[in-house]
Protein backbone atom coordinates (compact mmCIF):
# COMPACT_ATOMS: atom_id res chain seq x y z
CA UNK A 1 0.00 0.00 0.00
CA UNK A 2 1.20 3.83 -0.96
CA UNK A 3 0.15 6.65 0.92
CA UNK A 4 0.71 10.01 -0.64
CA UNK A 5 0.69 12.90 1.41
CA UNK A 6 2.21 17.12 1.61
CA UNK A 7 -0.34 18.55 -1.29
CA UNK A 8 -1.52 21.88 -0.80
CA UNK A 9 -2.38 25.37 -2.00
CA UNK A 10 0.53 27.25 -2.67
CA UNK A 11 2.30 30.60 -4.45
CA UNK A 12 4.19 31.05 -7.69
CA UNK A 13 7.33 30.16 -6.80
CA UNK A 14 6.84 28.52 -3.54
CA UNK A 15 8.07 25.38 -2.48
CA UNK A 16 6.38 21.80 -1.19
CA UNK A 17 7.44 18.41 -0.57
CA UNK A 18 5.23 15.39 -1.27
CA UNK A 19 6.06 12.10 0.58
CA UNK A 20 4.58 8.68 -0.46
CA UNK A 21 5.26 6.11 2.53
CA UNK A 22 4.65 2.17 2.03
CA UNK A 23 3.67 -0.22 3.62
CA UNK A 24 2.95 -3.94 3.32
CA UNK A 25 5.71 -4.36 0.31
CA UNK A 26 9.60 -5.27 -0.02
CA UNK A 27 10.09 -1.16 -0.47
CA UNK A 28 13.89 -1.88 -1.52
CA UNK A 29 12.77 -4.41 -4.10
CA UNK A 30 10.69 -1.39 -5.74
CA UNK A 31 11.83 1.42 -8.04
CA UNK A 32 9.51 4.40 -7.38
CA UNK A 33 7.83 6.82 -9.72
CA UNK A 34 5.65 9.85 -9.29
CA UNK A 35 2.90 11.41 -11.40
CA UNK A 36 0.88 13.72 -12.24
CA UNK A 37 -3.03 14.26 -13.44
CA UNK A 38 -3.48 17.93 -13.99
CA UNK A 39 -7.71 19.24 -14.53
CA UNK A 40 -9.03 17.81 -17.60
CA UNK A 41 -5.82 16.19 -18.76
CA UNK A 42 -3.86 12.39 -19.02
CA UNK A 43 -1.70 11.50 -16.16
CA UNK A 44 1.70 12.54 -16.89
CA UNK A 45 4.91 11.08 -15.84
CA UNK A 46 6.98 13.25 -12.92
CA UNK A 47 9.87 10.87 -11.69
CA UNK A 48 11.48 8.06 -11.12
CA UNK A 49 13.86 6.69 -9.09
CA UNK A 50 15.76 3.62 -8.76
CA UNK A 51 15.71 1.00 -6.10
CA UNK A 52 19.18 2.41 -4.14
CA UNK A 53 17.89 5.93 -5.21
CA UNK A 54 21.36 6.18 -7.39
CA UNK A 55 19.76 6.61 -10.79
CA UNK A 56 16.51 9.41 -11.11
CA UNK A 57 14.73 10.52 -14.44
CA UNK A 58 12.75 13.67 -14.71
CA UNK A 59 10.32 14.72 -17.66
CA UNK A 60 11.29 17.87 -19.12
CA UNK A 61 9.35 20.57 -17.61
CA UNK A 62 10.19 20.06 -13.92
CA UNK A 63 14.49 19.24 -14.48
CA UNK A 64 16.01 21.62 -12.05
CA UNK A 65 12.86 22.15 -10.18
CA UNK A 66 11.94 18.78 -8.70
CA UNK A 67 13.89 15.78 -6.88
CA UNK A 68 12.97 12.46 -6.23
CA UNK A 69 14.18 10.99 -3.18
CA UNK A 70 13.83 8.05 -1.26
CA UNK A 71 14.88 6.83 2.57
CA UNK A 72 14.73 3.18 2.22
CA UNK A 73 14.58 2.86 6.18
CA UNK A 74 11.78 4.75 6.18
CA UNK A 75 10.10 3.13 3.46
CA UNK A 76 9.48 6.80 2.00
CA UNK A 77 10.12 8.09 -1.33
CA UNK A 78 9.88 11.92 -1.14
CA UNK A 79 9.37 15.10 -4.71
CA UNK A 80 10.48 17.93 -3.27
CA UNK A 81 8.71 20.58 -5.32
CA UNK A 82 10.54 23.72 -5.95
CA UNK A 83 10.01 27.25 -8.16
CA UNK A 84 6.03 25.50 -8.26
CA UNK A 85 4.20 27.46 -11.55
CA UNK A 86 0.68 27.42 -11.88
CA UNK A 87 1.14 24.88 -14.71
CA UNK A 88 2.26 22.56 -12.07
CA UNK A 89 -1.35 22.19 -10.28
CA UNK A 90 -2.40 18.56 -10.72
CA UNK A 91 -3.38 15.65 -8.29
CA UNK A 92 0.19 13.95 -7.52
CA UNK A 93 0.76 10.38 -7.79
CA UNK A 94 3.10 7.68 -6.45
CA UNK A 95 4.06 4.86 -8.06
CA UNK A 96 5.96 1.63 -7.32
CA UNK A 97 7.46 -1.31 -9.75
CA UNK A 98 10.24 -3.92 -9.56
CA UNK A 99 11.69 -3.20 -13.15
CA UNK A 100 14.20 -0.44 -13.37
CA UNK A 101 15.77 0.66 -16.27
CA UNK A 102 17.13 4.17 -16.20
CA UNK A 103 15.29 5.19 -19.54
CA UNK A 104 12.01 5.95 -21.25
CA UNK A 105 10.44 2.89 -20.52
CA UNK A 106 10.33 3.84 -16.01
CA UNK A 107 7.53 6.44 -17.73
CA UNK A 108 5.05 4.17 -18.59
CA UNK A 109 2.10 3.87 -16.38
CA UNK A 110 1.31 0.38 -17.53
CA UNK A 111 4.68 -1.22 -15.89
CA UNK A 112 3.67 0.04 -12.33
CA UNK A 113 2.15 -2.13 -9.97
CA UNK A 114 1.10 -0.50 -7.16
CA UNK A 115 -0.50 2.96 -6.88
CA UNK A 116 -1.14 5.23 -4.05
CA UNK A 117 -4.14 7.85 -3.58
CA UNK A 118 -3.02 10.79 -4.76
CA UNK A 119 -2.42 14.38 -3.17
CA UNK A 120 -3.56 17.90 -4.94
CA UNK A 121 -1.12 20.09 -5.73
CA UNK A 122 -2.69 23.57 -5.96
CA UNK A 123 -0.24 26.33 -7.24
CA UNK A 124 -1.90 30.10 -7.45
CA UNK A 125 -0.60 32.82 -9.64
Amino acid sequence: QLQASGGGLVRTWDSLRLSCAASGLGFRSYAMGWFRQAPGMEREFVASISWSGSSTSYVDSVKGRFTISRVNDRRTVYLQMNSLKPEDTAVYYCAARRSYYGDSRDRRQEDYDLWGQGTLVTVSS
